[in-house]
């Protein structure tokens, strides 16, 4: 039998003025990194791999683990780093916005905690250049923490020195992935590099450097005030702790959802505790589970747990659980061409596969929704997607741009010869704004 739910996330939800530091220190903050400071780093290193928290930016890789991958001080003499990975640009994600707004010292306090397992004594905040006012809050956190001395030269007046530092990107998607940010962070163009080196070995300026997930962070407050037992109990044997979804579209009562791993999408959608079902007593028609990158599920494939497993299982997956909800008048070819223009725009240009393949791709889905398709042009299209995918591009933008194209055109086929045949949209469907 599982265990009550405990909020982890959004504890502090609703809490007036939670934002400031006198607020959240009257409501347990900070107590978890007195704890940590008293505890050796490798004992709080395996902690944090025991608790299997899976990494909240997309790829589901183990924090812990992670964290033992960072080389010791008496194999690279060079300094370690953190960085946070704050530009949360996947279209249809915003949980990491969420505690940037609301909870910004939940975050702090999970940099510190992390400085001192992995002996940083310099950690960046890298924000989306569009989060301004988000920007703004942390920043506004961060000051006081400096002021109260948990951050600076003696953290909580221990003998740790933790310096931490924000920058604001400049609108790039591309430097949501962990080196195109760590390349922005220097001060170069953002533009992915190849691994390995991974990041954990040779990062910043050439020194082991984790990168983490705003999410992620804000998890180590609780699970060092309740112990491993208690933060797993609130997951499954894959995933510990609850987790945030990010829930947006035709539904009742979007917005941003802590609850358990194994909820279905099913009860995302349709329970009252979240969504409460589908606007205007329309049907459902399609659900894109983990941020614009990931394939779309048809009704008939939401009731499986939204995990990291459950969810490639099906040849979907997680991703940032950024879950888009379309009713049945959601135009899929204007859907798809809009996706495939966000993609196009954003690829860096660095690998041939993917900056001539997405333009390609978004050149066909155009003609295809203005009228002047044919057939053979999904075909195609289902060609190019198997010539950029596959681990031809330095980074995974052409990957994500391929399967969410193919899931769209193969589920919904008969939607596009329809649109072809027709040369545009039934007329039910709304049309999608592509500018």
């Amino acid at each position: 039998m599982s265990v009550p739910l405990r909020k982890i996330f959004m504890r502090n939800a609703d809490v007036p003025g939670i934002q400031k530091l006198q607020v959240y220190k009257d409501r347990g903050g900070y107590q978890a990194l007195a704890r940590a400071l008293e505890t050796p780093p490798a004992e709080l290193i395996e902690t944090v791999f025991s608790a299997q928290i899976r990494g909240r930016g997309g790829a589901g890789f183990n924090m812990g683990q992670k964290w033992k991958f960072v080389p010791g001080k008496d194999k690279v003499d060079k300094p370690h780093y953190l960085a946070v990975n704050a530009d949360e640009g996947e279209p249809g994600t915003f949980k990491d916005r969420w505690i940037l707004e609301n909870d910004p010292h939940s975050m702090l306090e999970g940099i510190a905690i992390a400085a001192w397992a992995l002996d940083v004594h310099d950690a960046y905040i890298y924000i989306r250049g569009e989060f301004v006012k988000p920007g703004f809050i942390v920043q506004q956190a961060l000051d006081e923490a400096y002021r109260a001395g948990i951050f600076g030269p003696k953290i909580l007046g221990s003998d740790h020195a933790l310096e931490c530092t924000i920058m604001m990107g400049a609108g790039a998607y591309i430097c949501g992935e962990e080196t195109g940010l760590l390349n922005s962070l220097e001060g170069k163009p953002g533009l992915p590099s190849l691994k390995p080196p991974f990041p954990a070995v040779e990062g910043l300026w050439g020194a082991p450097t984790i990168v983490q997930n705003v999410e992620s962070l804000a998890a180590l407050p609780d699970l060092i005030n309740n112990g491993v037992e208690a933060f797993r109990a609130q997951g499954d044997e894959k995933h510990g702790g609850t987790k945030l979804y990010s829930i947006s579209g035709h539904v009742k009562r979007p917005g941003v959802y802590e609850t358990r791993h194994d909820v279905t999408l099913r009860e995302l959608i349709y329970g009252e505790d979240h969504c409460q079902g589908m606007r205007e007593g329309r049907e459902l028609k399609a659900v894109i589970p983990g941020g614009s990158s990931s394939p779309v599920l048809t009704p008939d494939e939401i009731d499986l747990p939204m995990t990291f497993d459950a969810l490639k299982d099906v040849g979907s997956m997680l991703g940032s659980a950024g879950t888009i909800v379309l009713d049945d008048t959601t135009d899929m070819v204007g859907l798809t061409c809009r996706i495939a223009m966000f993609y196009a725009h954003e690829s860096c240009g660095q690998c041939t596969p993917c900056r001539d393949g997405t333009g390609w791709m978004h050149r066909i889905l155009e003609q295809i929704r203005d009228g002047g398709g044919r057939v053979s042009d999904l075909d195609l299209l289902l060609d190019i997607m198997g010539q950029i995918e596959g681990g031809r591009t330095i980074c995974a933008l052409a990957d994500g741009t391929a399967m969410p194209l193919r899931a769209l055109i193969t589920k919904f086929r008969a939607e596009f010869e329809e649109y072809i045949e027709r040369g545009g949209p039934a007329a039910h469907l709304r049309t999608v704004a592509t500018h």
